[in-house]
């Protein structure tokens, strides 16, 4: 016997045509670096995106040609996520926030060919160009200054296409739409390439009730960057739902989301935990009579705030939930597309006291449907889900990773029966509900940016005068974790750490990477293998 069900593909095309017919007077509003606000409706949205693909394939773009955004969250970074793939391209975010030589490094790697950029980010722009040269450089003037010549307008470029005229690229629901690249291990950063049919699969699942909870009514405000881990996938679940998007544009300091809350309060919001961190303390200390900010600001009860990229501390739940705001933590990575779990309220949780659900919610949470996640010993056989057993957390399922783009299958990532292997130790209880407890790999998660420790170790042991350094995580109130440096310096040799710093700066490490501290020790403490044994410098070191 054999199905009888449509042999339709799965294809974000659909998502961008519903959008277009079901939506079109819905908004999407974007913050301009003036702070003022841009409005579109969802049926300019479907117009400007079909000339986008159209743009592109008048100049030249081949099925699998990469294009790379630079670009803050706004309208246009939502046009490119569907305009690319519909012209048979694959959208490839750059993330802003990295050192210009490692950005250099990886569109090249990436073999991108056409870069859409913010013209407020034409300065860092020029600081890797020599490192890959772009075909065509396409400037979209977010602040309303002219194009310089010899590069692209993207409204004139739109402006020129044909929507109407525009016939979506051939294509399978596994051929290639987007990627991000991640540096969560040591080395240099890897490809993450998804799917029409993953990416779909992942925002159907992303929706559901207990999750996302997207409804159509929604007002939904991404401050997570559009570069990092596809703003965990939301730009796609908004465009299929038509909610009202709210983009912050560049401005990300606690005054200005509060201030945009104000203009267009938001119902869902999304972000890392530094910024609901340093929110929440804004509004605190503008509650206070005689302070500068002193009525300024209101919350909006009833708002849920999705919260990820780090571990979301028990007291910002708490202290959300006194405004009427419940936050929703999630774990998942560049590679898990990147929802993997969240912890949401369970049936089996209703009568539990205010102290065991603010428990609940600061941990990692709940596996969404199709992943399959288990935890693995040492000894290669899986833990129980006892809440007390813990191993390498393990996972799979359609909307996850199998390889990264252009590296072997290395067993390092992916165990020989076709699991990721996420390098974070963790157990899970009866319930389900994953607590992570460590990492497998001594990588530090700063505001939700991965930080190789290896690598700033190999950096700062080719300064002259050191011998050995080792780097380790220290809890961070306000970043989660930042790295500190263990410094054995040369005999006779001498360092400052302001003289550490300016040498890793010269070695391509953003500012936001450098350790916070420097140490100088005797010696590393080793294991009996002789690697270093930073479990002792953790109990020296970390209070």
């Amino acid at each position: 016997m054999q199905s009888t069900m449509m042999k339709t593909p799965l294809s974000l095309n659909h998502l961008l045509e519903r959008a277009g017919h079901l939506f079109a007077g819905n908004e999407v509003v974007s913050r301009l670096p003036d702070k003022t606000l841009r409005r579109h409706t969802y049926g300019d949205f479907y117009r400007r995106t079909r000339s986008l693909a159209s743009a592109l394939g008048q100049l030249g773009m081949k099925k699998g040609d990469r294009v790379a955004t630079l670009c803050w969250n706004h309208h246009v970074h939502l046009e490119c996520y569907f305009g690319i793939p519909a012209a048979g391209g694959v959208m490839h975010t750059l993330n802003l926030r990295l050192a210009p030589e490692e950005i250099g490094w990886i569109a090249a790697d990436a073999k991108d060919r056409f870069l859409v950029i913010d013209d407020v980010l034409l300065p860092l722009y020029r600081q890797f160009a020599h490192l890959h040269r772009f075909e065509k450089v396409i400037v979209f003037p977010f602040s309303g200054a002219p194009v310089d010549a010899g590069l692209a307008d993207y409204e004139a470029l739109l402006a020129a296409a044909d929507p109407d005229s525009f016939d979506y690229a051939a294509h399978d629901e596994d051929d290639p739409v987007a990627m991000c690249y991640t540096s969560g291990t040591t080395g240099r950063p890897k490809g993450v390439v998804y799917s029409h049919r993953s990416t779909v699969l992942h925002t159907l699942v992303a929706s559901l009730g207990d999750f996302w909870g997207l409804r159509g009514t929604d007002v939904v405000l991404p401050v997570t960057p559009m570069f990092h881990a596809n703003s965990w996938g939301m730009p796609y679940g908004a465009v299929m739902m038509g909610v009202k998007l709210v983009f912050p544009g560049p401005h990300l300091h606690p005054d200005d989301l509060l201030d945009l809350i104000q203009l267009e309060p938001p119902t869902l919001s999304l972000g890392v935990p530094t910024i609901w961190m340093g929110l929440i303390q804004a509004f605190d200390a503008s509650q206070v009579a005689g302070s500068p900010n002193h009525g300024r600001w209101k919350l909006p009860r009833g708002m849920r705030s999705l919260v990820g990229g780090a571990a979301v501390p028990e007291a910002l739940i708490r202290a959300f939930d006194r405004h009427g705001i419940w936050i929703l933590q999630g774990w998942g990575m560049t590679e898990t597309s990147p929802v993997c779990t969240i912890s949401y309220p369970r049936a089996e949780l209703r009568d539990a006291t205010a102290d065991e659900r603010y428990r609940r919610a600061a941990m990692a949470g709940v596996p969404v449907p199709l992943v399959e996640l288990r935890v693995r010993g040492d000894d290669g056989a899986d833990r129980p889900w006892d809440g007390q057993s813990v191993g390498e957390m393990q996972v799979r399922g359609p909307f996850i990773t199998g390889s990264y783009h252009q590296v072997p299958v290395d067993a390092e990532k992916f165990t020989e029966d076709g699991w990721l292997r996420t390098g974070d130790v963790a157990s899970v209880d009866a319930l389900g509900f994953v607590k992570i407890s460590d990492r497998t790999k001594d990588l530090i998660k700063s505001g939700g940016e991965w930080i190789s420790s290896v690598d700033l170790e190999n950096a700062i042991m080719a300064y002259p005068a050191v011998a050995e350094a080792a780097v380790i995580a220290v809890p961070d109130e306000k970043w989660s974790e930042r790295p500190l440096a263990c410094v054995v310096l040369r005999p006779g040799q001498s360092a400052t750490p302001e003289q550490l710093r300016a040498h890793l700066l010269q070695h391509g490490f953003a500012k936001w990477q450098l350790p916070d501290r420097y140490e100088f020790i005797d010696a590393v403490p080793r294991t009996s293998t002789g690697k270093f044994w930073k479990m002792k410098l953790r109990e020296r070191f970390v209070k």
